[in-house]
């Protein structure tokens, strides 16, 4: 009798450490928040798309970009939070969400292009950019290029080189997860609804070869730099996030505890004060 009740206290034990294990936060994709009804909205004629976009609350603008794959929808809590006091913008890159595409390939440079064409439609000067994966990557190529139109960048999970994302990246659970979630969202706000696959493969063949600067190019950055990572990131090696703090001139890393790729999702609270300090330059 003992030993069968010592079996079904370690097999108790068993469950409740597995559970424990399951419930981290980093290795769960939580939902997509509901936005806030937004002050505008439209589809902007940007080079040679239709960009879709929405301004929420007054201040000092804030452009919100998602990351490959995603829409401008993931940003739900950052937009309840941040169109208190600033104003914000959010938009789908070419090709994601509401957004057309055309016969170009996809690459950041053009897809960078298409945010400072959003910029001048809306008549804004300089934005606080913050960009999630692609969207950080997006906001590096403008700091490069187009350092004009910023005031800072907060860039998560972003990376310079396609060595900088792990290998194994589209076998982890969270993520595959995450490109079924955006197939799901991409028939339903897409013009193109059926052609996620083809959309998918496009993408693909750019994470595949892009980007790739050198620190020579990353030297010549002059606006102010902040490149947060989660903890468990299954995409990006913390230690490419960490050469990179290096070479991009008076850069901040910022660790996001217990979140991975996701962690806009998993700790709103945590990610919005990393962008406050970040602004504030702490």
């Amino acid at each position: 009798m003992r030993r069968i009740s010592g079996i079904l206290t370690f097999f108790s034990l068993f469950l409740i450490l597995a559970g424990a294990q399951a419930a981290e936060r980093w290795a769960e994709l939580p939902a997509f928040p509901s936005m806030p009804a937004p002050k505008t909205s439209g589809m902007a004629d940007v080079n040679d798309i239709k960009m879709y976009y929405a301004e929420y609350g007054e201040g000092d603008p804030i452009l919100f970009i998602h990351g490959g794959l995603g829409n401008a929808d993931v940003w739900g809590h950052q937009v309840a939070e941040f169109a208190k006091d600033h104003l914000v913008i959010v938009a789908d890159s070419r090709g994601h969400g509401r957004s057309t595409r055309s016969g170009q390939p996809f690459g950041y440079d053009l897809m960078t292009s298409d945010y400072v064409a959003l910029l001048d439609h809306l008549k804004i000067d300089k934005v606080t950019l913050v960009g999630w994966s692609d969207g950080g990557i997006i906001g590096i190529d403008m700091a490069m290029n187009h350092p004009e139109k910023l005031t800072r960048v907060i860039a998560q999970a972003a990376n310079v080189t396609t060595d900088g994302v792990k290998a194994d990246v589209l076998e982890n659970k969270t993520f595959s997860h995450y490109i079924d979630v955006a197939g799901d969202q991409y028939k339903k706000l897409s013009p193109t609804p059926a052609e996620y696959q083809a959309f998918f493969t496009q993408i693909s063949e750019m994470w595949a070869t892009q980007p790739a600067w050198t620190a020579a190019d990353l030297a010549k950055i002059s606006v102010p730099v902040t490149l947060a990572i989660g903890d468990h990131d299954e995409a990006v090696k913390l230690d490419h996030t960490e050469l990179m703090a290096k070479e991009i001139p008076g850069a901040k890393l910022v660790i996001l505890k217990s979140a991975s790729h996701f962690a806009m999702l998993q700790d709103p609270a945590g990610y919005n004060r990393m962008i406050r300090d970040a602004m504030a330059g702490r």
